[in-house]
This record gives structure tokens, C-alpha cells and sequence, in this order.
């Protein structure tokens, strides 16, 4: 059996597709450091994302260790139709039309197929396309059109996406074909499922009813209502993706830093593992190295206290996706070691909430600091103290030792968590022995080394961690 140790706390989560999604790719993308495969389900079939989890499932028996799966669904994206030329110039100043009509459209007129999107945009609404970077504000509406007037922007071409800024769209949470990817996604055995443009809680309640517990839901952050509902939309999740490409287009790019830093922090405080997400090392798509302020983007993100930063096309369609995850596991490395990392996060310790289980959570995070151990070692059945242990941030690596080969997997996006399913432990006692045996086995701890060990008794009953052990490695 391969071995492999990560040393950074942080995860990395890769996007799979022309430019990796093949055995040997994936292989050398696990070796640098992917701990998460994303699977875009805006692109590619499902015959293709099969054998990408096939491949996935195939490293974790070579390397003895889970490998999480995210399978992220398009959403309801909005789109024009296509132009005569494929095309069109556009200058600032001039009028468009935008209609229903299923013609071609030209310089005077692009075709909106979204009457639901017409409905709701008034006179004085902006309409931004192409991620910004042409931007139109609405002059006139009738019956079927608006009239609008050119802002910015020199070129539109066939089914760009567009947003609109501050406006509560009247769609459907899933689509059709969301419905199909998520059934095919959870036959497959992903781990984590990710929605797309959620808007408010209620957008996620079909969701959580259609995986019906076959895997975990990640609520998408990139419309401004959501932002107005996180509390909530936080709660009914699993997890968060903070997706800054459309929620930078959609809020001023001047917001885009405070709201990370302050979303990060109410999903770690919720006890929820949170990936902040796009155009991290954008640059790397054609280059061999970021910008500096990539990298500080990067950077940024680990300061901030997120459990996963990801790549998107960085990895999917990019010249050198090794070279991008390489470059992103240093600088997590090189970033969590820095004094002033440790200084921010024990600053912003969660409160202690009333409950048994995480009291002795938080007590192993002060009590593995007080005498130095390795590692912190979680026996759990459902993941739940794991995720109590992760909410403090401790500066040792968390252990989870679990018979649930689900928890394991879901587990690995979680900060600093080394996961690793067992199935030949029935008491406390072996579960001591086994943990000693693992730290020891994997790197984590030398002989004459402590760790801290939590569990529950009655033994392996859902919700009962009750115990803390202090032991030493011999």
C-alpha cells in the first residue's frame, strides 16, 4: 500500500475535466495534494464523471485513505441565444433590444429565453453578461422586450451567462437536468453534492429530499439574496461554497473580501466545513506560475479560517494542473505556519455550546496544546465530534477513526482532518490500541509521544462522546 502525508491543515479541492480527467492525471493530482475531486456536472456526461469516481475509488485502495467526491450541479444558469455571426460589436452608448423572438439576434437585438427574468426587471434594472463584462442598464420595457442602453463592454458572443444584480429571479431552484445529474451523481457514490445559485433556505429543502441521505448537500454562495438569508441557508446545509466569480459580478468587487471573511467565520463557528472557491490561481490556466496576488488570494483564504480552497479550470482545462495544485498546497503549507495564522485563528475561538460532547471537544483542542501531543484522535460514529474538534482550529493534525466508510469520506473536506475507516474495534479499549497503532503507522507520532483520544461509552453509540485519554505512543 502507498503512503502519502499532507502536512497542511487546509484541503484543496480540484476540478476534473479535459485537462485531468483521466487515471494517470488524477493519480499525479492526488500526489501533490488534492485531498477533493469536484466533478462539474455543467460539463462532460455522465459515462465520463462514472469513471472519474471509479478512478477515485481506486486510489483510496492504493493509498489507504478516503478520497471525497463533490459533485456540483449547473443550477438554473442564465444564458442569451446565439447571433447571426456568432457575435456582435457592441460601444458604449448605443440601444439594444433584448425579446423572446427565437430569431438569431444581431447588433440591434439579443435574444433573453427567460419571460420569468423579463417579468421581474424594470425600467432602471442593470443587466450584466459575460461575468461583467458587458453591462447594460434597462430603458424601456414593453410586452415580451426590454430596451436598454449599453454601458460598458465591446462584444457579446453566442450564450453568454448574465446576472442581475439585486433582483429575486422567479426559477426553480433545480432544473430537469439538475434532477437527472443529482440522481446519477448519488448512484455513483459522490460524497458531496453542491446546489447551485441558492437564493433562500427553501431552495435547498427539494434537494436534501431528493438525496434522501446519500450524500452531503453543499449550499453555493454567488446571488446577494443568499447572502441576506445565510444564517438560515447555513443551518439547512451541510456545507458552503463561497462561488466569488458570480457573487463578485452580482455585489461590488469592494465587498467581495469582507463578505468571504465574514462568512468563513459564521460557517466554521457553525460547526460546517466551508471551500472558498474561484479563479484562485486563474492565471495558471496558461502560465507555469500565479501572480503574486494570487497567491495572496490563496493566502487569504487560509487566514481567513477556511477549510478548502479549490481550482476550477485552473485543473479542468488548464496547461498545468499539477503545477497549479503543487503551487496551492506550498502556499497553504508556507501560510499555516506563519505566526501571525496562529495568532488569527486562536483569537477567534467558538463559544463552548451546551452540550457534553462538545465540552470534551474543546477540552482535548487546550488539553493537546497544554502537554504538546501529536495529534487529536476521534473515535465517532456519525462525524459529529470531528466536526466539534475541527469548529477550534487546533495547530495538531485531527485523526477521525470511524466504521462509517460514508462519515470517513464526507470528512476529508474538513480542516485538518486525516480520515480513516475502521472495522475491527468493538470496545474502548481497542479503540486506544488501534489509535496508537494508526498515529504511529501513518506518520503522525514517534514512540514516547502523547495523544489525545476522544470517544463515547456505552461504545460506538451514535452522539455519546463522553470520554477523553490522554496516551502515550510506545
Amino acid at each position: 500500500m502507498t503512503k502519502i502525508r499532507r502536512f497542511r491543515q487546509t484541503k484543496i479541492v480540484a476540478t476534473l475535466g479535459p485537462a485531468s480527467g483521466d487515471p494517470d492525471m488524477m493519480r499525479r493530482l492526488f500526489e501533490s495534494g488534492v485531498d477533493v475531486f469536484r466533478l462539474n456536472f455543467s460539463h462532460g456526461t455522465h459515462a465520463a464523471h462514472q469513471k472519474n469516481v471509479e478512478t477515485a475509488r481506486a486510489l483510496e485502495k492504493e493509498f489507504g485513505q478516503p478520497v471525497a467526491l463533490l459533485a456540483d450541479l449547473q443550477g438554473p444558469k442564465l444564458r442569451i441565444g446565439k447571433f447571426k455571426d456568432g457575435k456582435i460589436a457592441l460601444k458604449a452608448g448605443q440601444q439594444i433590444r433584448f425579446d423572446l423572438e427565437e430569431a438569431l439576434g444581431d447588433e440591434t437585438r439579443v435574444q433573453l429565453p427567460h419571460p420569468e427574468v423579463m417579468e421581474v426587471l424594470e425600467v432602471g434594472s442593470e443587466i450584466l453578461l459575460d461575468d461583467g463584462k458587458v453591462r447594460v442598464v434597462i430603458e424601456e420595457k414593453g410586452k415580451g422586450y426590454l430596451s436598454a442602453q449599453v454601458k460598458a463592454g465591446d462584444v457579446l458572443s453566442d450564450h453568454k451567462g448574465f446576472n442581475v444584480p439585486g433582483v429575486l429571479l422567479p426559477i426553480a431552484a433545480l432544473t430537469d437536468k439538475d434532477k437527472a445529474d443529482l440522481e446519477a451523481a448519488a448512484s455513483m457514490g459522490v460524497d458531496w453534492i453542491a446546489q447551485s445559485f441558492v437564493q433562500k433556505p427553501e431552495d435547498l429543502v427539494e434537494t436534501k429530499k431528493l438525496i434522501g441521505g446519500r450524500a452531503a448537500l453543499m449550499a453555493k454562495i454567488e446571488k446577494p439574496s443568499a447572502l441576506e438569508h445565510i444564517g438560515d441557508i447555513i443551518e439547512l446545509c451541510d456545507g458552503i461554497m463561497l462561488a466569488r466569480g458570480d457573487l463578485g459580478v452580482e455585489i461590488p468587487p469592494e465587498n467581495v473580501p469582507a463578505v468571504q471573511k465574514r462568512i468563513v467565520r459564521q460557517v466554521r463557528h457553525a460547526g460546517k466545513p466551508i471551500i472558498v472557491a474561484t479563479q484562485m490561481l486563474e492565471s495558471m490556466v496558461s502560465n507555469a506560475r500565479p501572480t503574486r496576488a494570487e497567491a495572496s488570494d490563496v493566502a487569504t483564504a487560509v487566514y481567513d479560517g477556511a477549510d478548502a480552497v479549490m481550482l476550477s479550470a485552473e485543473t479542468a482545462v488548464g496547461q498545468y494542473p499539477v503545477e497549479a495544485v503543487s503551487i496551492m498546497n506550498r502556499i497553504c503549507e508556507k501560510t499555516e505556519i506563519d505566526s501571525t495564522y496562529r495568532r488569527i485563528v486562536d483569537a477567534d475561538h467558538p463559544e463552548v455550546e451546551e452540550d457534553a460532547s462538545d465540552a470534551i471537544t474543546v477540552a482535548a483542542t487546550y488539553v493537546a496544546e497544554d502537554i504538546r501531543a501529536a495529534c487529536i484522535v476521534n473515535y465517532t460514529t456519525s462525524g459529529s465530534t470531528v466536526l466539534r474538534t475541527v469548529r477550534q482550529r487546533p495547530d495538531v493534525p485531527i485523526l477521525c477513526l470511524t466504521q462509517s466508510l460514508q462519515a470517513a469520506r464526507r470528512l476529508v473536506l474538513s480542516f485538518g482532518v486525516r480520515t480513516y475507516h475502521i472495522t475491527d474495534v468493538n470496545s474502548f479499549a481497542e479503540t486506544v490500541e488501534k489509535a496508537v497503532s494508526f498515529v504511529k503507522d501513518k506518520g503522525f507520532a514517534q514512540v514516547g509521544d502523547k495523544i489525545v483520544l476522544t470517544a463515547g461509552v456505552p461504545f460506538g453509540v451514535k452522539g455519546t462522546t463522553n470520554v477523553l485519554r490522554i496516551a502515550d505512543v510506545e
